[in-house]
């Protein structure tokens, strides 16, 4: 089993966040990994709460759980920092 350095899954976890929202086909193509390898750390990912978005779509196609992640994230922020927020995840244009 072959092992991966911190760094490649950092760089893996920036590539499918926003404002990026690479998808995993797209990763393992430029990176020449097995997609089964990335989707099971999006999976990891997101059990740890993290957001981590299905595709490059815009935030109006996210799926119901991604967007149920963002109002919890969110909830809490004043405007400041939830227009920071919003700039780090893609969730304006």
């Amino acid at each position: 089993m072959r092992g991966y350095s911190e760094a490649i899954k950092a760089d893996v976890r920036r590539r499918m966040s926003p404002p990026h929202r690479h998808s995993v086909a797209r990763i393992s193509e430029e990176l020449g990994n097995n997609v089964i390898t990335f989707y099971k750390w999006r999976k990891t990912w997101r059990l740890q709460g993290e957001f981590v978005p299905s595709s490059e779509k815009e935030p109006e196609g996210w799926s119901a759980a991604v967007k149920f992640t963002v109002v919890l994230e969110a909830a809490g922020l004043n405007g400041t920092e939830l227009s920071a927020y919003c700039r780090e995840r893609g969730a304006v244009s």
